[in-house]
């Protein structure tokens, strides 16, 4: 696993979280000021957020239900952020490309939840 700047991607998923976060947070400072864009990246901007604010919610939960509950709020989390990545304006090959292997993240953050989720099973 490889993040944009050829980094391994972190097996702790706190870190991972996190560092996608910061990935989304600098690749939509990059983009077109259009309007459509700036709404979009509001909702970008706390839908990523949330997917590493609720896996750390899940690590301090008080039971095994309300665990569950964090992680599947992760993964909805992780959805949104593909959805929001998807509706953004891009103007450029590279930032279709970079854009593409953030929702590429998103949806591997999304199976890793979805792994999860079953194995609490």
């Amino acid at each position: 696993m490889v993040n944009k700047m050829g980094n391994k991607k972190p097996y702790d998923l706190g870190e991972r979280t996190k560092l996608f976060a910061k990935e989304v947070i600098a690749y939509q400072n990059t983009l077109s000021r259009t309007l459509a864009n700036a709404e979009i990246r509001k909702q970008l901007i706390r839908s990523v957020g949330s997917v590493g604010a609720n896996y750390i919610e899940a690590n301090e939960s008080f039971s095994k239900k309300d665990f569950i509950l964090r992680i599947k709020i992760c993964r909805k989390e992780a959805k949104e952020s593909c959805y929001w990545l998807e509706l953004l304006e891009v103007s450029s090959n590279d930032a279709e490309k970079t854009r593409d292997g953030l929702i590429q993240e998103a949806n591997e953050l999304l199976r890793i939840f979805n792994a999860i989720i079953e194995k609490q099973k």
